[in-house]
């Protein structure tokens, strides 16, 4: 049963008839950037918290957006709660993460195209950091549409807005900060790779039929289907990353930035391998010590 939390301040609407909506778990090291980046142009601003253990909460509070908290059952799961749940009133709303950043020339983009009122969706360039570095590298995604005009895919994760209407790719770049250090990036890219290996291993319908001469995400959609068909896919896969998508041009943290994408297409795989061999789902290994138990005697020395 989710949980709404009473707000300690109001958030001061902006100029921009939008709604943005994050989806979080212990991100108090990007919450507080992610909202200041908002602050002054988003109408409103929801969140959907998965139990964050850290100051996530706090944050959401002392900023006055509307926070809710639900249990957390998968991104799709998630996304499309969000959407048919939260009481959105702008007339257009925005998916973004919480380690997600918009320039000012993409606010300025975002805000001209909802004027215009000629589309039910816009999509835009989003640039990958690593080690505190931006690099030579962008995906198209699609984060702006109609209210009321988008559902996701129902997948646990690498889920997919899909709007009902014309999409416009508008100009302007969104810097995806990933983690604040790479303990925390393989931490999570560990728990991805998991969550990817187990819905590999269940054999889920992908979020959208995969097709060679389709769309963007068809396309990918078929090469994830294919992928681990390929031999030597993996020095395929770092020559992608490296030459291809231009990780070269950042020297070092280029380098070891293919390496490690590289990584978690290889963990996937093995994760996946594990489960075929013994038959059974990986269960997450609780780390690190907890609260006494007070059915048990507590050592005073």
């Amino acid at each position: 049963m989710e949980e709404k939390i009473e707000k300690k301040s109001t958030w001061k609407a902006g100029n921009v008839p939008i709604a943005v909506v994050l989806i979080t778990l212990n991100e108090e090291h990007n919450l507080e950037g992610a909202l200041d980046n908002l602050k002054g142009w988003a109408q409103e601003v929801f969140i959907v918290d998965s139990f964050s253990q850290d100051k996530t909460v706090d944050i959401a509070l002392d900023h006055g957006v509307h926070i809710i908290q639900r249990k957390f059952r998968g991104f799709g799961d998630q996304w499309n709660y969000a959407l048919n749940e939260l009481p959105i009133t702008a007339k257009w709303t925005m998916k973004l993460d919480p380690d997600e950043r918009l320039s000012n020339e993409i606010k300025k983009n975002i805000f001209d195209a909802i004027q215009s009122d000629s589309y039910d969706g816009l999509e835009f360039n989003r640039r990958w950091w690593l080690m505190g570095t931006p690099l030579p590298i962008y995906d198209r995604v699609l984060r702006v549409w109609r209210t009321g005009k988008c559902e996701f895919s129902d997948v646990s994760v690498n889920e997919h807005p899909m709007v009902d209407g014309d999409v416009k790719l508008i100009n302007g770049v969104m810097e995806h900060l990933d983690s604040p250090n790479l303990h925390h990036w393989i931490q999570k890219q560990n728990e991805y790779s998991s969550s990817e290996a187990v819905a590999s291993y269940s054999k889920p319908e992908l979020s959208v039929k995969p097709r060679l001469m389709g769309s963007i995400l068809e396309r990918r959609m078929w090469l994830k289907h294919h992928f681990y068909k390929i031999p030597g896919r993996y020095q395929l896969l770092f020559l992608y990353f490296f030459i291809y998508r231009g990780l070269w041009k950042a020297g070092k943290v280029g380098y070891h930035s293919a390496q490690l994408w590289t990584d978690v297409y290889r963990w996937k795989e093995l994760k996946t391998l594990e489960m075929k061999i013994t038959g059974r789902i990986s269960k997450e290994i609780i780390h690190g010590p907890g609260k006494p138990d007070s059915r048990v005697k507590q050592a005073i020395k």
